[in-house]
């Protein structure tokens, strides 16, 4: 499989883009002609620098409105093509992309199309050079791959083939199958892109919101099934248009470009096994049954206080490190939540603390198979981890997160962690507050971050993504995203994670950002089966939870026609309530720890799928009423 990508995805200059593309493992680039032409140097010049990058020139972008034009503007875009095609010699290059014209002047017809493209090949030839011909969405006469592959048929020229673009095909839904009538060797390159579903005029759409193959919500493992099926095997290739990406660091981007297309291609090999698609060999995605423990990095006086604010749910002291200080909090007689607490003075969990200041930086996932978890992941372009062990000690798979941090793989082999390394303590646990699991992490990160994360977990784990959702904090808007294993609605163990971008740092999950410098698990939210009877006995331990406003209660009540027995229940409780199709939602918070970390309660009764999304504003405002700064006054 040649991967490349169209240096018009990624921001920079040239030189920076094409030094990001060879860095993430491309085999080849896409030259957009603006990039070129804001580059300082000759054609030949431009060529040497993407070959000394061990990279290669796939095409050349975009020649415009070039068929079915009437004299004299035919001829003008006849010469304009011959100085093109020499700058292709000058640049190394043999193939140029032609879209589909959108000049008013231009006239329609299969045939004249045809006609001019025959012509055009000719010339072409002279030059040792071939021209693709793409349907654009939004073409004046040819909108549609299955024309733009009429006129290249009809053209019946070997110098002129047909580009495939999966947004220009799947924005406009045509049918995917009708490209495997084509035959793959007319097919000169695939350029692919996905994007959000957005109601929109097809241009704007395309050259603002497209996204990477598995960021967005269009078939493009259908698109590139049917693709396969033709036998094409040249170079796969991104070209991107989105306003994000062009402000993003290009390093990252080409990344995520790249891991896009070796998990599409791996879903298409295992959907179409009967195919030899050439796709490095990895793993299926993993199943992932839960988590196994968070870990939090803290000094000996933060970690005393955390240790407090668990006591007051109902966790206890459990066990302590044989080589390490680490403690391991949990309630009741089961494992299910391990909470690790390290104020070791040495190793990465200090230097996070440093960094950081007290944070979550490690997760251990429960998966059925740990290395090849991490074997998927290495393929996927993720970076391993791995810290000196001492003797007695276990190695644990593991790969860099979100913000620097850690998650572990934890599968039935390395399960006896807690027995090998770690001493039970002998001191009578609380009684426990009635938590059972962890039911979701919140992962707090830039705006710009989400897709590059989104990617992360849906193409090394088996997880499927909800639609982006609006989060409405008094200082702006978080956007907030699901990711959760696929089997979780039909009442599987697993896990779930909602990642929260914020756009500025005046929203709580902005300051979070700011005060703890970088991006992290901003909250976890605990299971139970009972919220009112957990909600006492924390209440018996000392817990104080968030504080909601009476006024919540007053519309909650008439919103939902809940009986005022009921409301008074909530409102005792300060308990935030929610309710879908499938279900009710129950959830209690703690008080803030730091600056804006904090823990959730929560109870699902009937197959509740959401997340209090509705609540999140009461809750943001009362935690932001918690935070304010001494000496200001209410309002």
């Amino acid at each position: 499989m040649k991967t490349s990508i169209a240096t018009v995805s990624i921001s920079g200059d040239l030189r920076e883009k094409l030094a990001a593309i060879a860095a993430a493992g491309f085999d080849g680039v896409e030259i957009f002609e603006q990039d070129f032409l804001a580059f300082d140097g000759p054609p030949a010049e431009v060529g040497a620098m993407v070959r000394d990058h061990g990279l290669e020139i796939t095409l050349f972008q975009p020649f415009r409105d070039f068929e079915g034009l009437p004299e004299p503007q035919r001829g003008h875009a006849f010469e304009r093509a011959r100085r093109k095609f020499d700058l292709m010699n000058q640049l190394g290059t043999d193939l140029m992309l032609i879209c589909s014209s959108v000049a008013p002047a231009a006239l329609g017809g299969i045939d004249r199309a045809a006609n001019d493209f025959r012509e055009l090949g000719e010339i072409a030839k002279s030059f040792g050079v071939r021209v693709g011909y793409e349907a654009l969405a939004w073409g004046r006469h040819v909108s549609d791959h299955r024309d733009a592959w009429e006129v290249v048929r009809r053209a019946d020229h070997p110098n002129v083939g047909l580009i495939l673009d999966s947004f220009h095909t799947l924005a406009r839904k045509i049918d995917v199958e009708t490209i495997r009538a084509i035959p793959g060797d007319r097919i000169f390159i695939v350029q692919l892109a996905d994007a959000p579903l957005i109601d929109m005029d097809l241009l704007y759409w395309s050259r603002h919101f497209r996204n990477m193959p598995g960021e967005g919500d269009l078939d493009v493992v259908g698109f590139m099934r049917a693709v396969a099926a033709t036998g094409y095997d040249g170079p796969l290739s991104l070209e991107i248009f989105n306003d994000q990406f062009r402000g993003g660091s290009p390093r990252s981007i080409a990344v995520d470009g790249r891991r896009s297309l070796v998990n599409l291609m791996d879903q298409v090999r295992r959907a179409e096994p009967a195919l030899a698609i050439p796709v490095p060999a990895m793993p299926d995605r993993i199943e992932v049954t839960g988590v196994e423990f968070v870990e939090f990095a803290a000094d000996e006086q933060e970690a005393g206080e955390l240790g407090a604010l668990l006591g007051t749910m109902g966790f206890s002291l459990a066990a302590r490190h044989r080589y390490r200080d680490v403690t391991v909090w949990r309630q009741g007689t089961e494992r299910n939540i391990n909470l690790v607490i390290n104020t070791s003075h040495e190793g990465f969990g200090h230097s996070s603390y440093l960094v950081h200041g007290t944070n979550a930086y490690a997760i251990g996932l429960r998966v059925a198979d740990a290395p090849a978890t991490v074997a998927r992941a290495r393929a996927l372009g993720a970076e391993t981890f791995a810290e000196s062990r001492g003797p007695g000690e276990l190695s644990i798979p593991a790969i860099r997160g979100v913000g620097g941090g850690v998650i572990y793989f934890v599968d039935d082999a390395l399960a006896k962690v807690w027995d090998v390394e770690f001493d039970p303590v002998a001191d009578a646990p609380t009684p426990g507050a009635g938590l059972i699991s962890i039911d979701h992490v919140a992962q707090t990160m830039n705006y710009e971050e989400m897709l590059t994360w989104l990617l992360f977990y849906t193409a090394i784990f088996r997880t499927r993504k909800s639609p982006m959702v609006d989060v409405v904090d008094p200082a702006g808007l978080v956007r907030s995203q699901v990711v959760e294993s696929e089997g979780i609605r039909e009442g599987k163990s697993g896990l779930r994670l909602t990642l929260n971008g914020a756009e500025n740092r005046k929203t709580l999950a902005g300051h979070f950002i700011a005060e703890s410098f970088g991006s992290s698990v901003q909250h976890l939210a605990f299971a139970t089966a009972d919220v009112f009877d957990s909600a006492e006995r924390m209440a018996e331990l000392g817990l104080r939870p968030l504080e909601i406003t009476a006024n919540y209660y007053d519309d909650l009540e008439a919103r939902f026609g809940l009986e005022p027995e009921m409301t008074a229940r909530l409102r005792r409780h300060n308990v935030l309530y929610d309710r879908d199709a499938h279900g009710e939602f129950f959830q209690i918070y703690s008080q803030n720890f730091g600056e804006g970390f904090f823990f959730e309660i929560v109870e699902r009764r009937g197959g509740y799928r959401g997340y209090g999304g509705p609540n999140a504003p009461f809750r943001i405002a009362a935690q932001k009423r918690a935070i304010r700064p001494k000496g200001i006054p209410r309002a």
